[in-house]
């Protein structure tokens, strides 16, 4: 049976404060004709953030668990190439990489599409055509795959090496011993930091104001600019973050319990 935390038996105290502050802060978003306005405006760049965040950690969890098996790899080629990306991506501020991205990698990605297609006669596309929203996905993607690989190295590290051993002695090869022994048991221990990097992103994806994509940020920026009512845009911005990131941890913390009480059985 698995021990829980005393802090797992607690009332939620904190969670009845946050929405007693939410619903008041909503209220006054309703009753306002100054904060009605502003969720209106910021209401579009909702969707963006969504897709970003989504679009980008998919794309992140499937980099990482190929960098992670890469990791694990009896290649030293495969293990030392899977540690130096680690390395040097962790290393370098998000912020940075998408700048680097947006400007320099994707340019250079363009020119070499077009080096490479000219021999074809295909109309070569300007660095334009490539849309500043996928530029900042690709470079989220890059950033937290790092982070995931190390998660998802742990969580396959994790797994008793004898369960692997004995599947190995029923006759079921490679890819059959990670799909129905080792994953299943793997992604109940990296499920919460999989959860935390999540939660994560919804915030980073924020950094992409920087290159004026319309998520929330970005529409934040530009109606305080227009309005000169920062206290109230910001409010909303932080509000719409608060909810969607509080929302998603109570969400995944309820899939834990569940999971935690599976393996109690």
């Amino acid at each position: 049976m698995i021990p829980t935390s005393p802090n797992d038996e607690d009332f939620p105290w904190w969670l009845l404060i946050v929405v007693a502050i939410g619903a008041w802060l909503f209220w006054r978003v309703l009753s306002d004709d100054t904060y009605t306005q502003v969720l209106s405006t910021l209401s579009r760049g909702i969707m963006i953030t969504i897709v970003v965040t989504l679009i980008a950690y998919f794309g992140a969890c499937v980099l990482g668990l190929a960098l992670a098996m890469a990791a694990l790899s009896r290649s030293i080629w495969l293990r030392q190439a899977s540690r130096l990306y680690v390395e040097v991506m962790r290393g370098i501020p998000i912020i940075v990489l998408l700048l680097y991205v947006a400007f320099v990698l994707a340019p250079a990605l363009v020119a070499f599409w077009n080096w490479a297609t000219g021999p074809l006669g295909w109309e070569p596309i300007r660095g334009r055509d490539f849309p500043l929203l996928w530029r900042a996905v690709i470079a989220l993607t890059l950033a937290y795959a790092s982070f995931l690989a190390e998660v998802f190295r742990a969580g396959l590290q994790s797994v008793d090496k004898g369960q692997i051993e004995a599947a190995e002695a029923l006759g079921l090869n490679r890819w059959l011993r990670f799909r129905h022994i080792v994953f299943p048991q793997a992604f109940r221990t990296i499920l919460p930091p999989l959860g935390n990097d999540f939660v994560a992103m919804v915030k980073d994806s924020s950094l992409v104001s920087v290159l004026g994509v319309t998520d929330i940020t970005q529409l934040g920026k530009v109606t305080a600019a227009g309005n000169f009512r920062y206290f109230e845009t910001y409010n909303v911005v932080a509000l719409i973050y608060l909810t969607m990131t509080i929302g998603l941890s109570l969400i995944l913390r309820r899939l834990e319990k569940r999971l935690r009480a599976k393996d109690a059985r």
